[in-house]
């Protein structure tokens, strides 16, 4: 029963990381990455549908992203989606491919980005933390219904405690790299 409780929290928290993963990699940076635009919502036969589904991303320079539609009649759609998310970028259109120039960010955006990066940080930590509570709330539960012995609800939240410490610690080393990859120039 407890295992099944740890086991239970270290699945949770990896959703929490994995959900932090994704909103990082959306996050732009000084470089070109074709997550920027991946979950980009495009209006496409009057449903939204992600840019990923409709249109190659590739990276041909450090500074751009090149868009290839597979339809091209989708070519307007997708510029207005680029143009109507809070990017920044103004697309360039040849009537096959959108071109993407990444601007070189201002040291004020920069540090606009590290903040929403430290943001979301916090978020995961407190995801990680709300599993943690959850789950000693559980065990605190079982022990009222006699279904576990004191001293194992002491193991448990001791083995608890070092799931989240163990994963609070891995947001940080990703939040860390985000931030550096942004100040980078």
């Amino acid at each position: 029963m407890i295992k099944e409780t740890i086991k239970d929290a270290e699945s949770r928290m990896q959703g929490a990381i994995k959900s932090l993963e994704d909103d990082l990699s959306g996050i732009r940076t000084g470089r070109a990455n074709p997550a920027l635009v991946d979950k980009l919502e495009v209006e496409y036969y009057g449903a939204p549908t992600q840019l990923n589904q409709l249109a190659t991303v590739s990276v041909p320079e450090p500074r751009q992203l090149l868009i290839r539609p597979f339809d091209p009649s989708t070519i307007k759609a997708i510029e207005k989606a680029i143009i109507s998310s809070d990017l920044g970028i103004n697309p360039n259109n040849d009537g096959k491919v959108i071109r993407l120039m990444i601007p070189v960010m201002t040291e004020d955006r920069r540090k606009s980005l590290s903040k929403l990066v430290s943001n979301r940080v916090e978020d995961a930590r407190i995801s990680c933390r709300n599993v943690r509570r959850d789950l000693i709330k559980d065990l605190r539960d079982f022990e009222k219904e006699k279904m576990i012995s004191e001293d194992d609800l002491k193991r448990a939240e001791e083995e608890l405690q070092k799931v989240t410490d163990r994963f609070i610690e891995q947001i940080e080393e990703i939040g860390q790299k985000k931030t550096e990859e942004i100040m980078e120039v």
